[in-house]
């Protein structure tokens, strides 16, 4: 029974459990066992009713903890919260609790210090490192990550997630070779696992699969239903897109600035003042919060949302701010040239919306007017008559 529940083979497990509770007087104990298994199945309605006919004992109130927390019920979370003793047991599922609500450093704190007393639970070091990376520290999720990696080098986990690091690091090629290890040696053993490793091979291809990988995984794996969207967004399947996310309650950063930016396209393809005001406040929670204020995609959000309120001399305070990361990037190019004709910058917007190289852009209408706009405008009228013959 514990063999098949440690496989992940829950509804096996699940099946022998329910047959010892058949026996005339069983052990008590094993409907928190149950409800251990409906958990890890997602029945969590089943856990809690069969968890309460458990004995209350401290992996009772770890499962409800859990359970609540599932169910978004504020109030229960902090009674079984309040329950939680010193034990390595409970400081570990507190730990798993701020992992699941975005508290990465407060995780990161009970991991390490459970760490300092037992250097032999080289397993934390992986989740220690899963907090790493979930707070773009990627280097240091690395150097943590490779203690364990020692220890096992053939872990499906550790192995995907170093190669999600170099991912952020360096490159899609770069994470594809260090997931080879792992397809190589046909090592995957669990669903999950399989799952998650099929579809980080999905981003690092640059989206290649995607609607053959990621809806089948969409409940599986939070990321897979913001990189379907993404990819749809990439194909103009705006609508798509936008079927996928509206009714996903934002929690992450990323999942704000993904609904802003779907909201943005949706508004500007149905003409939608409504659509286009979310953008702009989805935009602003993520530019303007201390966490995300002076990084890269926040100071983005904060230009998109001035660029939503034709504030473009605001737009060019945070376009120019982040210009040196993205000179070669067309399209932050394409915005940037916009922003500064809007603005008045005309001889600054040729030269910018010259730097666009994308043909999916130089042969759009669109581009060539605010092109030939600025020449006009930049006291290049023949260059202008130059661009309007070739059209």
């Amino acid at each position: 029974r514990r063999v098949h529940g440690h496989c992940g083979e829950y509804q096996k497990a699940l099946t022998a459990y329910r047959a010892l509770l058949e026996d005339p007087s069983p052990d008590p104990t094993l409907h928190l066992h149950v409800a251990c298994c409906l958990h890890a199945l997602g029945q969590y309605k089943d856990a809690e009713t069969e968890a309460l006919q458990g004995p209350a004992v401290h992996l009772q109130n770890r499962l409800l903890f859990h359970i609540a927390h599932k169910f978004n019920d504020e109030n229960k979370l902090m009674v079984h919260h309040q329950k939680l003793h010193e034990t390595l047991e409970d400081q570990l599922s507190l730990a798993a609790i701020h992992y699941f609500r975005n508290h990465f450093q407060e995780a990161t704190d009970i991991y390490k210090r459970i760490l300092l007393e037992n250097r032999d639970y080289l397993a934390l070091n992986v989740y220690v490192a899963l907090c790493y990376y979930k707070l773009d520290y990627y280097d240091v999720s690395l150097e943590v990550l490779n203690v364990y990696l020692q220890a096992h080098p053939q872990s499906a986990v550790a192995v995907n997630l170093k190669a999600c690091n170099s991912y952020r690091l360096y490159n899609g090629q770069v994470a594809e070779q260090e997931l080879k290890v792992l397809l190589d040696l046909q090592s995957v053993a669990y669903k999950f696992e399989s799952a998650l490793v099929a579809h980080n091979q999905v981003v690092f291809k640059n989206g290649e699969n995607a609607l053959q990988v990621l809806p089948p995984v969409l409940d599986l794996i939070p990321e897979a239903r913001l990189n379907l969207v993404i990819f749809h967004l990439r194909h103009e399947e705006v609508q798509e897109a936008y079927q996928l996310i509206k009714d996903m309650e934002p929690v992450t950063p990323q999942e704000y600035m993904l609904k802003g930016v779907v909201n943005a396209s949706i508004g500007q393809l149905t003409d939608s003042r409504e659509h286009i005001k979310m953008a702009q406040q989805y935009f602003q929670l993520v530019g303007a919060s201390a966490s995300e204020c002076d990084t890269l995609p926040g100071r983005q959000c904060m230009a998109s949302c001035f660029f939503l309120l034709k504030q473009f001399d605001d737009v060019l305070i945070y376009l120019n701010s982040i210009k040196s990361y993205f000179s070669q990037d067309d399209d932050f190019n394409w915005n940037m040239g916009i922003a500064q004709s809007a603005a008045g910058q005309y001889k600054e917007a040729v030269e910018t919306l010259l730097g666009v190289k994308s043909d999916r852009y130089r042969l759009e209408y669109c581009y060539l007017s605010w092109l030939a706009r600025g020449y006009i405008m930049a006291q290049q009228p023949k260059k202008a008559w130059e661009l309007y013959l070739k059209m």
